[in-house]
């Protein structure tokens, strides 16, 4: 499947869609998709980088992040097509999903 950056409208779209009901939401920074989680303690941060790690492997479709002790820093974007795609929207997801089974 071929990928193409998604267009300004698109991504405001999308991004309201990923964001409803959400307490930490993701934005663009910088023309990539940014958000910051934090965790009970960095076990359970670390927990988050691993299973989230195991679903970009699979993807071929990998984060930038960065961790401190119970933070964990996420910027997604997709350097083939030089923008946000929607692979960037499904990794969001399935880490905002992750994160909320971590936080139950």
């Amino acid at each position: 499947m071929a990928h193409r950056a998604m267009t300004a409208a698109e991504i405001d779209t999308q991004l309201d869609t990923l964001n409803a009901g959400s307490d930490t939401p993701w934005s663009v920074v910088a023309g990539k998709l940014h958000k910051e989680y934090q965790f009970r303690d960095f076990v359970q941060a670390f927990g988050f980088m691993t299973q989230a790690a195991l679903i970009a492997e699979r993807s071929n479709h990998h984060p930038e992040w960065f961790n401190v002790y119970r933070t964990v820093r996420v910027e997604l974007m997709t350097h083939d097509v030089a923008g946000i795609s929607a692979r960037d929207f499904a990794l969001a997801g399935a880490m905002d999903g992750i994160a909320a089974q971590l936080a139950a």
